[in-house]
């Protein structure tokens, strides 16, 4: 007996577009093979079924921004982004002796010193307590160091890399603090990562007990390896170093543990010989993203764009001149502009083929000024690498290229 089977329209769409498919593939494996880095293009997106979505997805393989990676550090690539949030695999990255693998599973936090009751928390436990987002930039305190002595970066991402901002969800340290005790006699804090480098870091207590974060998700999703998964320590508005990835212990004591990394490294040198130590914040900066260096621009209407941050609160004005400092006038500030976070600002420009020194300057809320090189320089002489904040020039030349000049 013959049987005939009964095809719905549904089930012969579905067909014929898996079939259109597997043609398609088969049509366009030749451009692919011979273009492996390219996407396959069909001449008419509407004739071709589109591809079947991932379990994790992907951006466009026409997006080609990246970080600049080095052996010890990854720098973010600020000219080519949008707005305030950086992407999660573009965030920087700075590790001292590699990027540890970490079972969360296995993970343990250990609170003791100064304490009333020592603890260890897994990681469930910690994600129990009441969960805070916030937006909140991070900046290398080696961010700019190489423009200390000469204009070595051509680019913004070489410049002003070692920023990136997010938006970090964890636990405010103060909640598990007061969960094990604070005796009366802890000032300070030593928070250890459990990196190969076991890099330490001592914390004044006070200024960052409420507002500091036990992180383990960034950007809507755990953390990324390089950014401390399973746990980090979170300071808004201080030096990324300070921000102690892969936190495995935190001891509280009476004074600070004056380790490694904040005597022999991360302190800042005056021209008198001696060094600061302890200086956390990082203060009012500004950088143009676009024109920057390694661009070029046309004759005509040109947006003036780039981003300032200051780790004392908010931005509350950025100034622009086109004429290497000599006059300024005041940006505008795109929404939201919030505490310790990157601030968008943009400025409306005519440019008529002439040479030009684009610089920007912010201004915070507690009235901060960024200060020039020359202003930046005679306070801390050249024999720094950390806490360059000073305002950054890009030159336009006549043929429209950009590149970074000191004035």
């Amino acid at each position: 007996m013959n049987h005939q089977r009964r095809y719905s329209r549904r089930t012969f769409l579905t067909a014929a577009s898996l079939a259109g498919l597997a043609a398609a593939q088969a049509a366009l494996h030749p451009l692919q093979a011979q273009t492996p880095d390219a996407p396959a293009l069909p001449e008419d997106p509407t004739k071709v079924p589109g591809a079947l979505p991932s379990a994790y997805g992907q951006r466009s393989a026409f997006e080609q921004a990246q970080r600049l990676a080095g052996s010890f550090r990854s720098l973010t690539p600020l000219q080519e982004l949008h707005g305030i949030v950086t992407p999660a695999s573009l965030h920087f990255e700075r590790h001292h002796n590699g990027v540890p693998v970490i079972d969360p599973t296995r993970h343990r936090l250990l609170i003791h010193g100064s304490v009333d009751r020592p603890m260890i928390f897994t990681m469930d436990e910690l994600k129990r307590f009441p969960a805070v987002s916030r937006l909140a930039f991070i900046e290398c305190s080696g961010n700019s160091a190489g423009e200390w002595r000469e204009p070595r970066g051509q680019t913004v991402q070489e410049t002003h890399g070692l920023m990136s901002t997010s938006e970090w969800t964890g636990v405010v340290l103060g909640t598990v603090l007061r969960e094990v005790g604070i005796k009366l006699d802890a000032t300070w804090m030593l928070a250890e990562g459990a990196d190969a480098a076991a890099m330490t870091r001592s914390i004044p207590l006070a200024p960052v007990l409420e507002e500091a974060l036990l992180c383990y998700a960034q950007n809507g999703g755990a953390l990324r390896p390089e950014q401390g998964y399973p746990l980090r320590l979170l300071i808004p508005g201080w030096e990324g170093n300070a921000c102690i990835k892969w936190l495995r212990r935190l001891k509280l004591g009476k004074a600070p543990s004056m380790t490694r990394e904040e005597t022999s490294h991360y302190t800042d040198l005056m021209p008198d010989g001696t060094a600061r130590q302890f200086t956390f914040v990082m203060e009012a900066k500004s950088v143009i993203t676009s024109p920057s260096g390694g661009q070029e621009i046309r004759p005509g209407f040109v947006e003036i764009r780039g981003l300032a941050w200051s780790g004392e609160g908010r931005v509350t004005q950025v100034e622009v001149s086109t004429d290497g400092g000599q006059t300024w006038q005041r940006a505008h500030l795109q929404e939201p502009v919030l505490s310790k976070c990157s601030t968008l600002f943009r400025f409306p420009w005519q440019w008529k083929g002439q040479v030009a020194v684009l610089q920007s300057r912010c201004t915070d809320e507690t009235g901060y000024v960024q200060p020039s090189r020359q202003a930046l320089v005679a306070v801390r002489g050249v024999n720094s690498v950390y806490h360059y904040n000073a305002i950054q020039s890009w030159k336009v030349s006549r043929d429209g290229t950009v590149q970074n000049v000191h004035v």
